[in-house]
């Protein structure tokens, strides 16, 4: 009887580790896009944050704008994802135990874990967008 209950739990079982396994690499992915994207769009922008700097921004200014621009990137990947993913649910109501398939936990929790990534990812970039010195980053630029 115990190779039989062994036997039924197996293949949910794995099919959980699977989704958890794939959703762990999928927030990997997300991390490193949104820190990829950041820290390309401050070395774009490099000669104008050097500007904005020699004009007297603070670097709190400089922080907010860089943080602002990678938490609304985020937050419209928030929006792209949950209009897939309510659709979705009715196919993976199948896999939930003990779960609605329109689990509010789930939705509001996910999206905040998200923005909280989004903030985590571009402050790195903005901190460094901090730091640019605005004589070399005009001197650069021409």
């Amino acid at each position: 009887m115990d190779e039989f209950l062994d036997g039924s739990r197996a293949q949910p079982r794995s099919t959980t580790l699977l989704l958890a396994i794939f959703s762990s690499i999928a927030l990997v992915i997300a991390i490193v896009g949104i820190y990829g994207v950041m820290s390309y769009s401050v070395a774009q922008r490099r000669a104008e944050l050097g500007v904005r700097i020699a004009l007297g921004a603070e670097k709190a200014d400089i922080l907010r704008l860089v943080v602002g621009q990678g938490v609304g990137l985020t937050a419209i990947g928030i929006v792209l994802g949950l209009a897939v993913a309510f659709p979705l649910t009715r196919l993976m109501s199948t896999f939930l135990y003990k779960v609605t398939a329109y689990d509010v936990t789930t939705f509001v929790l996910g999206p905040l874990v998200f923005i909280v990534i989004g903030m985590l990812a571009s402050y790195l970039p903005a901190r460094r967008a901090t730091q640019i010195s605005p004589t070399e980053a005009l001197r650069g630029s021409v």
